[in-house]
């Protein structure tokens, strides 16, 4: 596979390239923080663009429709997009945490126990507190407590 062909199929979904760590360098470094903290800022800006794509439809599709069935489908097709940018703000309230981690250097690091959580796992979930073995046990117990 061609070099370049290779670095397409290893972009992030965001179009971000994975970070490539270097021998020897220290975990979370400037670097790291920056690579992660343009990742957060785009996602975060894709996600204020699709709340304005919302807006906007919302605004010129808005009809009162004289079928109530017409009426009915738009009201769902309303509210399926708000009930998604609902989530979507809370993400961003995420994404604006975990921003201000990375300003205060307390980013990377396992809320539960201090292990490093890793650059691939931060990629994959860039918001992620819990490093995978006290997330994989946090939802062992939510399983338990929610049967």
């Amino acid at each position: 596979m061609p070099s370049n062909a290779k670095q397409k199929t290893s972009m992030l979904i965001r179009g971000f390239v994975p970070y490539q760590e270097k021998k020897g360098e220290e975990y979370m470094n400037e670097q790291q923080l920056a690579h992660f903290a343009n990742i957060l800022n785009a996602w975060k800006q894709e996600l204020m663009e699709e709340v304005d794509r919302t807006v906007h439809h919302m605004q010129d599709e808005a009809a009162n429709f004289p079928d109530p069935a017409d009426r009915a489908s738009q009201e769902e097709e309303f509210s399926l997009e708000l009930r998604a940018r609902d989530r979507e703000r809370k993400l961003i309230k995420k994404i604006d945490q975990t921003l201000q981690r990375i300003e205060e250097d307390d980013y990377g690091f396992c809320d539960s126990c201090g292990v490093e959580i890793g650059i691939r796992r931060l990629e994959a979930r860039p918001t992620a507190t819990l490093c995978i073995d006290c997330k994989t046990l946090a939802e062992i117990k939510e399983k338990q407590v929610g049967s």
